[in-house]
């Protein structure tokens, strides 16, 4: 389930612009690098919802 501390941490990699959004290894090794450590588990865990999220906006 993605929470809100989640959503902030994708938002925070969005906007430094270091990594594409589609790139979830980019993505990943970017929040990783920023202590991000529960958007690296839920990318790993949650690829589709993380995908849908990027794409759609929605949960």
């Amino acid at each position: 389930m993605m929470t809100e501390k989640i959503r902030e941490q994708i938002s925070a990699v969005r906007d430094s612009g270091v990594a594409n959004m589609c790139d979830t290894a980019a993505v990943q090794r970017a929040a990783f690098e920023r202590d991000f450590y529960e958007l690296v588990l839920f990318i790993e865990e949650n690829r589709e919802e993380y995908w849908n999220f990027i794409l759609t906006g929605r949960e």
